[in-house]
């Protein structure tokens, strides 16, 4: 579907509305931090530029997994739709991938905003041939560096219900999958109602990422 103007200030109009209804009930919502989009083409004005960060390598270390983060993270956006800001879900990540003794890195993903080729080009850079994908909005995917671009490990897709904990017990199988243990998939909670519920902000929020794309810089190396 093409992104014309008059589609971004629909979807506006119906966030707005939103949280407008949110204040009137008193209802306490998490920071958006999305600008109106009334009479703009854009989300964001202005594309970062990342020229001056180097470009991902290709891992050696057996021990590494790396975690590919979408183009939009901590820049246009820094907390997932649920709120948590993406410096505690990657920090988590991390933590649980340490815990079992493996080694993170985390790159930028920036030739693509589908969550299961971000987390399969991170596969194929980690020297464990395990990778993990986030998108700015808390998506997230394990998957190997050999399987088809539509398959995965784990598949979490709810990201409005994902928490902390889950972030962490995800890097840890992660981890698991490296050592070829025995893992357990991550209990994740069902509901129904977050589909509808978080529709716009979820279309809003992957429209920020996709427009930071940049292909021509590919993947490059994330140190934040």
């Amino acid at each position: 579907m093409q992104i014309s103007e008059e589609l971004i200030k629909k979807i506006t109009e119906v966030v707005v509305r939103e949280l407008n209804n949110r204040e009137k009930n008193n209802t306490v919502a998490a920071e958006d931090d999305i600008p109106s989009l009334a009479g703009k083409e854009r989300i964001n004005p202005q594309k970062t530029d990342y020229s001056a960060y180097r470009k991902a390598a290709k891992g050696v270390d057996p021990k590494e997994i790396v975690i590919g983060v979408g183009a939009a993270f901590q820049r246009e956006i820094r907390k997932t739709i649920g709120g948590i800001p993406l410096e505690d879900v990657i920090s988590n990540v991390k933590a649980g991938i340490e815990e079992e003794g493996m080694i993170p890195r985390v790159v930028k993903i920036l030739d693509t905003s589908d969550v299961g080729f971000m987390a399969l080009e991170s596969a194929k850079l980690s020297g464990s041939g395990i990778g993990i994908g986030i998108q700015s909005k808390g998506t997230t995917v394990i998957s190997q560096k050999d399987l088809y671009p539509l398959s995965n490990l784990e598949l979490f897709p709810q990201a409005p219900l994902m928490t902390l904990e889950t972030y962490r017990h995800l890097g840890r199988n992660a981890a698991k999958y490296v050592k070829g243990e025995n893992v357990t998939p991550v209990p994740s909670v069902n509901d129904p109602m977050v589909r509808p519920k978080f529709q716009v902000k979820a279309a809003i929020m992957h429209i920020a990422e996709t427009e930071q794309l940049d292909p021509a810089m590919g993947i490059i190396e994330w140190e934040d």
